[in-house]
């Protein structure tokens, strides 16, 4: 069966989502910062017909669709929940549940990223975290620097526009952090996460100026990051495609877990 959940069903859905934190950070932070009653995000859940248990969880964030279950579940189901809503754009998941969904829908294009987690504190992330420079915390004050960095690479030409809001209303509502390090009065390394909740965090943002590359200042930085999280009790996930940066990040502890799949309706 395939119902609405509610604020009544939190104990449960946290239990399930519990199972795997770092594939489920985005639904466990949407449902602790904004809870169940919101026009722009909506939870549907499947319950197992013999005991009543919840098996499967769908969330709606204005017009993107998240899925997750841990086994066989009524994808079907979950797609008819889709079509209904109208004005959907994406879908995204972990490989298995978000191609079982897509096997009941059409869509025009589909992207895939690596996921790789990192759930323990290591010697590499404590010798790396004691980098000789200064590495700093960024408020919103740093924004500007931050992103003038950023403005310079290639990967992040797409998002340019829309960066500043995006880091100021991060930094601004607590749901991230950024590290950066500065070198003859300009940003030269950044890392960030987003999607941070009570369990876990996403590294996104990892950026070095192209005059200092090579010196192995982005991982100094992104063990700072990945060190204090890991202190509260938090697991690290990450998405890449790039496999020169999945070498820095297996250097850490990351280790890969899956695919991620996004799908575009």
């Amino acid at each position: 069966m395939i119902r609405k959940l509610s604020e009544a069903d939190r104990e449960p859905l946290m239990a399930l989502l519990r199972k795997d934190p770092a594939i489920n950070l985005f639904i466990i932070g949407d449902i602790e910062n904004f809870g169940f009653e919101q026009d722009f995000m909506e939870l549907w859940g499947e319950l197992d017909d013999r005991n009543g248990q919840l098996k499967a969880v769908l969330l709606r964030f204005y017009g993107s669709y998240l899925p997750y279950a841990d086994g066989p579940y009524n994808a079907a189901g979950f797609a008819e929940v889709i079509r209904e809503g109208g004005k959907s754009e994406m879908i995204s998941g972990s490989a298995q549940v978000a191609q079982a969904l897509t096997e009941h829908l059409s869509f025009r294009t589909e992207k895939q990223l690596l996921f790789a987690e990192l759930t323990e504190m290591n010697e590499e992330i404590r010798t790396a975290a004691a980098s000789p420079g200064d590495i700093k915390k960024a408020t919103v004050h740093d924004v500007e620097a931050i992103c003038s960095l950023t403005d310079q690479i290639g990967e992040f030409l797409s998002s340019r526009k829309e960066s500043r809001k995006s880091l100021l209303k991060t930094l601004d509502s607590g749901t991230g952090r950024t590290y950066f390090m500065e070198m003859d009065g300009k940003v030269i390394v950044t890392a960030s996460t987003t999607a941070e909740n009570s369990m876990s965090a996403m590294v996104v943002a990892v950026a070095t100026h192209p005059d200092y590359r090579g010196k192995g200042l982005a991982k100094h930085v992104v063990a700072r990051l990945c060190g204090d999280l890991l202190a509260e009790g938090r697991s690290l996930c990450l998405f890449y495609d790039n496999p020169n940066a999945g070498l820095i990040y297996k250097k850490l502890g990351f280790k890969d877990v899956g695919f991620w799949s996004m799908y575009y309706l």
